[in-house]
């Protein structure tokens, strides 16, 4: 697994802290996807489960160490819901519970990754709080969450609460140069789409990701001139539509910090002048209410089961439409 540069403050504090006879049995580790908390919590681990400890290090010879690089180690349990599902039901958390109440096969640390606390269906998290609240001896709760709001607050209650906070811009940005995936304007821009999460950044600059978020961008530009704003259609009706809308919504938000005069707070600092037209275009009343729109169309495609996308898209989009129509906005050519 990657190391990165900015989980070594964090990855050295909360060692200390289990170093020193501090550390919590239950971590819960909030951070914003991209910023690395795998690699944090598979780090941590391997120093728990270490047998020759070498400071705030593992060892990465002893037996425990050779088997956790080998992804076989009998005593880390990694929980997640199962491929095609989004929760994590209550059958798997009993099993890893059984397994905790023996004896460590390795004679050492027994450790439970749970990267997605949120998937936890309510039965599930009742079934583990007794565990968290009194645990086997030497057993550790390691649980990542990307939103504790959703986590039941019993739940949260037992854990210790660690956020993982995104690095500095500017530390982000060297790294993103290092690992050459665009120019200056085009890192900032994913790094800011991202709240700053670097390896996020670094993936929706990939060629391919960055073409999409390209096209929706060309796309708009000519919606806007010829107020035709169901030619988006077809560049935001795709399975990854949710993160199609955080673009739009994204331009549309820099659109009214321009309005208020706040250009260096924009995220999309490659596309300015699409930014300007939208700001010169609509009032920041009809700005603030095309976002609530699509900020709620976004909410329907990812709860509501069984929606019809191309049904729900095409309405936001002719309402769209409708408020130029009804807001009197002239016609490119007549201005």
């Amino acid at each position: 697994m990657n190391w990165y540069p900015w989980l070594n403050a964090p990855y050295r504090q909360l060692i200390a802290q289990y170093a020193g006879g501090r550390g919590h049995h239950a971590l819960l580790l909030h951070a914003a996807a991209g910023n690395g908390d795998d690699a944090l919590v598979y780090g941590i681990s391997r120093w728990l489960i270490c047998q020759q400890r070498n400071g705030e290090k593992s060892c990465g010879t002893c037996h425990s160490c050779r088997l956790m690089l080998a992804g076989n180690h009998p005593d880390y349990h990694v929980l997640a819901p199962e491929k095609g599902k989004s929760s994590l039901g209550i059958e798997p958390i009993r099993q890893v519970i059984e397994t905790l109440y023996s004896h460590a096969q390795q004679g050492g640390a027994k450790v439970v990754w749970l990267a997605q606390a949120e998937a936890l269906t309510e039965a599930a998290a009742n079934a583990l709080l007794k565990t968290l609240e009194e645990p086997p001896a030497n057993t550790y709760f390691l649980l990542g969450c990307r939103e504790p709001s959703r986590l039941l607050a019993t739940l949260r209650s037992r854990c210790f609460y660690w956020h993982l906070n995104s690095p500095d811009e500017q530390l982000s940005l060297q790294w993103l140069n290092r690992q050459a995936v665009g120019n200056p304007t085009d890192c900032l821009t994913a790094l800011r789409l991202h709240d700053g999460a670097p390896i996020a950044a670094e993936q929706l600059l990939q060629p391919e990701r960055w073409q999409q978020r390209s096209a929706l961008c060309g796309v708009l530009h000519d919606a806007l001139l010829g107020q035709d704003m169901l030619a988006l259609l077809p560049v935001l009706n795709h399975d990854n539509v949710a993160e199609r809308l955080h673009w739009l919504c994204s331009l549309l938000i820099d659109a009214m910090k321009w309005q208020q005069g706040a250009a260096g707070f924009v995220l999309n600092q490659d596309r300015l002048p699409l930014v300007q037209q939208l700001a010169t275009r609509l009032s920041a009343a009809s700005l603030q209410h095309i976002v609530q729109q699509w900020l709620h169309c976004r909410h329907q495609l990812l709860s509501v089961v069984g929606v019809n996308r191309e049904l729900l898209l095409t309405e936001q989009l002719l309402s769209w439409e409708q408020m130029f129509a009804s807001a009197g906005y002239s016609h490119p050519h007549s201005l």
